[in-house]
């Protein structure tokens, strides 16, 4: 459709070129109602879920404001995760890529702040972070925020729900009054508009429904007694056989033991819980990221801002607690062009919330006994890749393309073998197709990247 095509919004003609290599074909629903408001400098209040498309709706009316030249913080995104910060930051990036030089910084706890110290003092245009890492920065006066025109509340409900109220209030303050506030919620509730009147002026509000797409997402509920939900998990995996999938549990002791499980029966699975160091959180979903996992568990809260593109399939363990809840976790597939699959184990003393979720999505539920779905015993292959972990990452100013010369250069493994590359801080992650992998690290070890030498080693977190 011409109407939702991005040349019809005020964009630089380099980045409308970007945004056609980037893949960007049309405008999201929330991309078309926010767009055009954002770039005329309008505040915002927008409705919207995680995975439709809200980053390039904030992302691109502030990139088209900033100064390259002045490397003063002009931009400010809060978000409650680090791991939607980074991915907000990462996508920002690729979205920069049509001017030079945008420098983007992550503040989030979880790490060091000395080195987060180090990076402020050369500037940065962009800054993306947790509300308690920048609220820490601007004790220290390591941050400025006196020239920021564009000011991101991401997720702002859940910033709420996490008690971040006081330290955002704060932080505001510490912005001009003449910036522009664009806030992203995935609910509207009291809170969000308390904090809308007192830091907004005069805001635009769009909302976009995000109710799954029942031609897009294929949605199975199967009975089984609660006794016999991990022999039911695993029959599902064999009999649908996804590449990936994550697999929902509501507790943290859940996804421990479901996990174990999963990996005692063959299939390599991870597990996303509040319980792991940062450090492990990347790692794991590193892993999943780049396919040398194929099952991951975890609890919502931990899997919040996730964002697998082509997840074939999600599998709730625990029906969760609330219908939003549920579309919220089946909505991660399915997403774009991609159909989903989305399978539910329940016993029968949760039929009531089967029914609720049923008559939040406006349709009949259709269920089957998990004892008649017919059972594949062959298992599940071991995941295509296996990650190699580089002791070093763009602070020492590594970058894909040096991975991938080390790997391949010298007689070494073909550019086939090398599947997704993850540069981080301090840290770089990438994938090699699982029979390459001893020759790869062996490759990376004896080797040189950017002609300095670096550790290297294999990742043990999945089952081989």
């Amino acid at each position: 459709m011409t109407d939702l095509a991005f040349s019809n919004l005020n964009l630089p003609p380099a980045q409308l070129s970007n945004l056609n290599n980037l893949g960007y074909k049309q405008m999201t629903d929330i991309q078309a109602a926010a767009l055009p408001l954002g770039l005329a400098g309008k505040d915002l209040i927008a409705k919207a879920k995680t995975g439709s498309g809200k980053t390039a709706a904030f992302a691109l009316p502030l990139l088209t404001k900033l100064n390259p030249r002045d490397f003063g913080t002009q931009a400010l995104i809060l978000c409650p995760t680090r791991e939607l910060a980074n991915q907000v930051a990462g996508e920002i990036r690729r979205l920069a890529r049509y001017q030079q030089n945008i420098k983007v910084v992550v503040l989030c706890g979880g790490q060091s702040i000395g080195p987060q110290i180090g990076s402020l003092e050369h500037g940065a245009h962009i800054v993306v972070g947790t509300p308690g890492r920048i609220k820490d920065h601007l004790r220290k006066q390591t941050l400025a925020l006196d020239r920021v025109g564009t000011l991101v509340l991401d997720e702002a409900d859940r910033m709420l729900e996490m008690g971040f109220i006081d330290d955002i209030s704060s932080i505001i303050k510490q912005t001009p009054g003449t910036r522009q506030t664009l806030l992203f919620s995935a609910t509207y509730p009291d809170d969000i508009r308390a904090l809308s009147d007192r830091f907004q002026h005069a805001p635009e509000q769009v909302s976009v429904e995000a109710l799954v797409d029942n031609n897009q997402i294929d949605q199975q509920f199967y009975i089984c007694q609660a006794k016999d939900k991990l022999s039911g998990l695993e029959k599902l995996l064999r009999h649908y056989r996804p590449d990936s999938t994550v697999v929902f549990c509501n507790t943290k002791e859940a996804t421990r033991t479901v996990c174990a499980q999963l990996n005692r029966s063959g299939v390599a699975a991870l597990a996303l819980n509040g319980d792991l160091e940062q450090r492990d959180r990347d790692q794991v979903l590193v892993q999943f990221r780049q396919q040398s996992c194929r099952a991951l568990v975890a609890t919502d809260v931990a899997a919040r801002g996730l964002d697998i593109v082509g997840l074939p399939a999600v599998i709730n363990f625990d029906l969760p607690h609330d219908p939003e809840t549920y579309v919220h976790r089946i909505g991660r597939t399915g997403r774009v062009e991609h159909q989903g699959l989305a399978l539910t184990l329940f016993a029968d003393t949760e039929r009531y919330k089967a029914d609720a979720i049923c008559a939040y999505q406006g349709r009949e539920l259709a269920f089957e006994a998990i004892q008649n779905l017919p059972d594949q015993p062959q298992a599940l292959p071991e995941p295509a890749f296996v990650t190699l972990a580089i002791a070093g990452g763009r602070k020492d100013k590594v970058r894909p393309g040096d991975i991938l010369g080390a790997l391949t250069g010298n007689g070494g493994i073909t550019g086939s073998a090398v599947g997704k590359i993850d540069v981080m801080d301090f840290a770089a992650y990438v994938a090699i197709k699982s029979r390459f992998a001893n020759q790869a690290l062996n490759q990376l070890s004896n080797g040189k990247i950017k002609g300095r030498k670096f550790k290297v080693r294999k990742l043990k977190g999945q089952t081989r």
